[in-house]
């Protein structure tokens, strides 16, 4: 069902930076301009209440209609206008039983097309390996029942999945034949079904950032239909999160046995030592590497630019660089390829058509797509890896900084002159903030559509990366500590996530390619996007 993660916190916070429930007020979802779970069936009279706590937050914001430069009032924009209007309009429509019925509808016909989505998601993944076994259809099917999805319709869409991706099922006679090769004693059958979840693990390619808790439910539930204890199957789930951080871009077994073979020695090791005496030993030849691997196309448009392995040292000890751009770091960074514009509005919404009525007012499919979470953005990643069959995901910190500044320590992705119009999209004459320079023009109030500063390219051919939007990262944020480091990914959990590059709300200066920002992983805002990687096989 759709979930309304608005919270309706009481007293509301008179700080809107403390709350985003305030930015929901001309939402398509009745419900949730008034901050209410449509699931939860809201009497008439907290329909009133919360209709009435609303207007009078909005009320108190008022004053803030005089003053143009206040930050929280650039924030607000529109609502000091509008607010009123759309929250009364929330309010009669649900106090009329005909009225929102017809809201109850389409809710749940977004419902069902969102849970549609989420269960071909899970059944992309089952048939990886191109075969279905009974267990694992079995566990898609009561997945599918948890979303709300009726049988009849779950057998189509695994019907449909099963051509399109040319797999089968197996067959009672290949399960008596597995049954009798394994009571020759080619194999211990308990072992097989560890083997073969390991496996189906190892296609997933999910990392502990990119596997929700649904997905890691799900697993442990596809475990269990294998004949494996649930506590066993959570054990196996965290090794295999342990392997893919020490090693974030294996080169997959040919096939299935020799996995388990190799698995099996290095489980064994001290994972101490297999960071200190394995990870620096990185071959870099980048001229090998653009033999090898070259730009493409992916399937919603847009280029994926090849960047090659490296040494480099991020961070910087300017004497305008922030506290937290110190001490510079020595990292090495694999091969990757990496999207030349930020995800725009047209591409994200394949993903997630709903996502329409979040469009900020008066920009197009080519504008850069906002008020999306890191966690939207890791969703969309693994959507469009579910869909291509390659692992996208989020850039590293590494990642950015040694895509937007090369390698010859330049200030800025085109180099190390500013305070130009034509080379990024900032705070200018056109923006109303207290810091905005009145002396550049760079033809934008707001975000810009994908690709309008070609001169201000990235050495790789990124666009973008400085300015428009910020660009959220992989890494949970953590204060750099100097230790040299391969292919870093931060902490393996935390309380923000970082996000890099500048917008259009910020001062030039903060375009510089070493600045870090970050901010809760469900933050969302109007100067917030994202870009993606993929991963070189």
């Amino acid at each position: 069902m759709i979930k309304c993660d608005v919270q309706f916190p009481y007293p509301l916070p008179d700080d809107p930076r403390k709350w985003d429930g305030w930015s929901r007020y001309k939402s398509s979802n009745l419900y949730e301009r008034l901050c209410l779970d449509s699931r939860s069936k809201p009497t008439n009279e907290l329909i009133e209440e919360h209709c009435r706590e609303l207007l009078r937050w909005w009320q108190k914001k008022l004053p803030l209609k005089n003053q143009p430069s206040n930050p929280l009032a650039q924030m607000l924009r529109s609502g000091l206008e509008e607010s009123s209007r759309f929250l009364t309009e929330a309010r009669m429509e649900l106090l009329d039983p005909e009225r929102r019925r017809q809201m109850d509808e389409e809710l749940a016909a977004e419902a069902h097309e969102e849970a549609v989505t989420e269960f071909q998601k899970y059944v992309a993944f089952a048939l990886a390996n191109g075969v279905l076994r009974a267990e694992e259809e079995g566990a898609l099917i009561r997945f599918g029942g948890e979303l709300g999805l009726q049988e009849p319709e779950m057998t189509m869409l695994i019907e449909a999945e099963l051509v399109d991706c040319n797999a089968h099922r197996i067959t009672e006679e290949d399960i008596k034949a597995e049954a009798a090769k394994a009571s020759n004693g080619a194999a211990s059958p308990a072992l097989n079904q560890k083997d073969d979840f390991m496996r189906m693990l190892r296609l997933s390619g999910l990392d502990g950032d990119a596997m929700t808790d649904d997905q890691r439910d799900a697993f442990i539930n596809m475990a269990e239909n294998l004949g494996i204890d649930a506590g066993e199957a959570e054990d196996m789930v965290d090794l295999y999160l342990e392997e893919i951080e020490e090693n974030p871009n294996p080169t997959p077994p040919p096939a299935p046995a020799p996995a388990v073979g190799k698995g099996a020695p290095a489980a064994q090791k001290s994972p101490a030592s297999e960071k200190v005496d394995k990870a620096p030993k990185i071959e870099i030849n980048v001229a090998a590497e653009r033999a090898r691997f070259s730009n493409f196309e992916n399937s919603i448009g847009d280029q994926m630019m090849f960047v090659p392995s490296v040494e480099l040292v991020i961070g910087s000890e300017a004497p305008d660089a922030a506290p937290n751009e110190r001490p510079q770091t020595k990292v090495v960074v694999s091969r990757f390829y990496m999207s030349r514009h930020l995800i725009t509005n047209g591409q994200y919404e394949q993903f997630d058509p709903a996502h329409a009525r979040k469009r900020a007012a008066g920009t197009s499919d080519r504008h850069p797509v906002v008020y999306v979470s890191s966690i939207d953005a890791m969703k969309f990643c693994q959507w469009l890896g579910t869909r291509e069959r390659r692992k996208y995901r989020l850039p590293t910190e590494a990642e950015w900084e040694y895509a937007a500044r090369g390698t010859d320590g330049r200030k800025f992705p085109w180099g190390n002159y500013g305070r130009r119009g034509d080379l990024a999209n900032f705070a200018d004459r056109n923006t109303v903030f207290a810091w905005s320079d009145r002396d550049i023009d760079d033809g934008y109030a707001e975000t810009s559509p994908v690709g309008s500063f070609p001169i201000g390219v990235s050495p790789f051919g990124m666009e973008d990366m400085a300015g428009n939007v910020w660009e959220w990262c992989l890494d949970y944020y953590e204060l750099y500590h100097g230790k040299p480091k391969v292919n870093p990914r931060g902490p393996n959990n935390g309380m923000k996530r970082v996000y890099r590059g500048g917008s259009w709300k910020s001062r030039f200066n903060s375009l510089r390619a070493t600045t870090r920002n970050s901010n809760a992983p469900n933050y969302s805002c109007n100067d917030l996007g994202f870009r993606i990687v993929c991963e070189c096989e």
